[in-house]
């Protein structure tokens, strides 16, 4: 190059699309949460995993709490996801009561493995309960709690759970199999071999469907 030739330019930089940059946050907070748990998603560290200056999360997010929100919808969803494969696998026409029974029970096998598989999504799901209306189905129409009411309402229809029963009965259900998948992550049973693990999910959904049919 001689020194009347022009310097070259660096090209000019692209602009994210507003949309991609929110994404690629809610992204990176699922990442992170899925490593550490919800104490892990940090703006800082969700802007430096998408490229952006520290300052470009707030175009899209006023605090950290509401990046978490969006993690924990992230979370539901792919939990939600597991359950719907999960139950996919069962063989049996809707309202045959065994195919219904065992529908019910790979809701709460996938619930379960999610606990331990994901243990850092499955923290982050609940981290915030004030500000995430479990029971609310986004565009997917898809939430855990949607996926075990309708499971629960084939039962009735099987004839296996009475109607009388039914209004509410999710709640304990739920309660159930959140308290045992708390127990063996978090809690004092974490340290269980995977053979007594999975005992301990074969009786809590045994003592769930007695429960039901009783």
């Amino acid at each position: 190059m001689t020194m009347a030739d022009p310097a070259p330019q660096a090209p000019p930089r692209r602009r994210r699309p507003r949309g991609d940059v929110r994404a690629g946050l809610v992204a990176a907070g699922v990442e992170l949460a899925r490593a550490g748990g919800p104490d892990a998603v940090v703006l800082r560290e969700a802007t430096r995993a998408v490229g952006v200056v520290p300052n470009a999360a707030y175009r899209h997010f006023a605090d950290r709490d509401e990046l978490l929100a969006e993690v924990c919808a992230a979370a539901m969803l792919e939990l939600a996801d597991r359950m719907t494969a999960e139950t996919a696998r069962v063989r049996g026409k809707r309202g045959n009561p065994a195919a219904a029974q065992r529908r019910l029970g790979a809701i709460g096998t996938a619930y379960m493995r999610f606990a331990h598989e994901e243990p850092g999504l499955f923290a982050a799901a609940y981290a915030l309960p004030e500000q995430h209306a479990y029971g609310t189905a986004d565009e997917s129409g898809r939430t855990p709690l949607s996926l075990l009411r309708a499971a629960l309402d084939e039962l009735v229809e099987a004839g296996v759970l009475s109607p009388e029963r039914r209004e509410g009965i999710e709640y304990p259900v739920w309660a159930t199999v959140h308290g045992t998948a708390t127990l063996t992550t978090h809690g004092p049973l974490r340290s269980l071999s995977e053979s007594q693990l999975r005992q301990i999910e074969a009786q809590t959904l045994a003592f769930i469907g007695n429960s039901l049919t009783q």
